[in-house]
């Protein structure tokens, strides 16, 4: 199946919400009251990074989020996957494949250096997607700090 992509914008922001919420349902995350604030700063913001909806028989079944940053190590722009989700009956149709595989192939478009994104350990599936598409484990551990900008 070969879906569509649509770059997100403020409009977009209640639907990618709805999305973003069955994600962290289906990952046991929280979805913290900011998240809101914080997607609708992105649609809004290109220079922070983009919000693609994916889409397949006419309807939204998932999303893709790249936030850009800036590496020293890597020559210059890099970028995050930050979320990929597709809805659980779309799964298994290559929608997340051709959703990374778009989001590569933007950052490069995009100036984007280096790609990075974190996956759980317990998630073979996502490893197995992530690998396919060129990601390596850099033997490093991706450790955070949460701030409160004030």
């Amino acid at each position: 199946m070969q879906p569509n992509f649509r770059e997100g914008e403020l409009r977009d922001a209640e639907l990618v919400l709805e999305l973003m919420r069955e994600f962290a349902a289906t990952q046991r995350y929280p979805l913290r009251d900011t998240a809101a604030h914080a997607l609708r700063e992105l649609l809004t913001s290109p220079a922070v990074g983009r919000v693609w909806l994916v889409e397949a028989d006419g309807s939204a079944v998932g999303y893709i989020v790249l936030t850009f940053g800036f590496s020293l190590e890597y020559g210059g722009r890099d970028a995050f996957v930050d979320e990929l989700f597709v809805l659980s009956s779309w799964r298994g149709r290559g929608l997340g494949k051709a959703a990374l595989s778009f989001a590569l192939s933007e950052a490069s478009r995009l100036g984007v250096r280096a790609v990075h994104l974190e996956v759980e350990r317990a998630n073979p599936s996502a490893q197995q997607l992530y690998r396919s598409s060129g990601f390596e484990s850099n033997d490093r551990d991706l450790m955070t700090k949460r701030l409160h900008a004030g």
